[in-house]
């Protein structure tokens, strides 16, 4: 396995546990959504750091662990995974964080909230409005864009500049 593909595994893993933890430790609840800006940080800094695919599975994984622990819900699957994915494409392509960044709030805040209405409707019985999904969605999601940009651009000149030289 070549080196690159060891060290995004790694990273991954290490995001992914840190997602685990985080998304414990700093959640909140806003309308029907219990809302993890800790997750949306690390989606960010995965997107950045590892690109798309990884960024998607480090979504999946942090979801999975979390609903399984009982610290997350079914919402976390739509939301998380379509802005992981949506950072690290953007990001590929523009090599711009502010853009990154507001891929994060794109994807999980109006995408995975549209996507997740239906998945609550269907297996948590929520009968709430679509309206009440976005707001709360784009709200976590801007809290965490914004403290994972702000970590980002300290980090750029010694960690992310020399890997897009790579």
């Amino acid at each position: 396995m070549k080196q690159t593909n060891v060290r995004k595994l790694v990273i991954t893993a290490l995001l992914s546990t840190l997602g685990v933890l985080g998304g414990s430790l700093f959640s909140f609840s806003i309308g029907v959504a219990k809302v993890a800006p800790m997750q949306h940080l690390i989606n960010v800094v995965s997107g950045v750091l590892v690109g798309p695919w990884y960024a998607l599975a480090q979504a999946f994984i942090t979801s999975l662990i979390r609903n399984l622990f009982g610290t997350g819900t079914i919402l976390a699957f739509p939301g998380s995974m379509i802005g992981a994915f949506m950072v690290g494409m953007v990001f590929k392509y523009t090599h711009k964080l502010w853009l990154a960044a507001l891929g994060e709030l794109v994807g999980t805040g109006l995408i995975g909230a549209l996507v997740a209405y239906p998945i609550a409707k269907l297996f948590l019985g929520t009968t709430g409005a679509l309206w009440l999904f976005v707001p709360s969605f784009l709200m976590s999601a801007l809290v965490g864009a914004i403290v994972a940009y702000s970590l980002l651009r300290v980090l750029w000149v010694s960690v992310i500049e020399p890997q897009l030289k790579r």
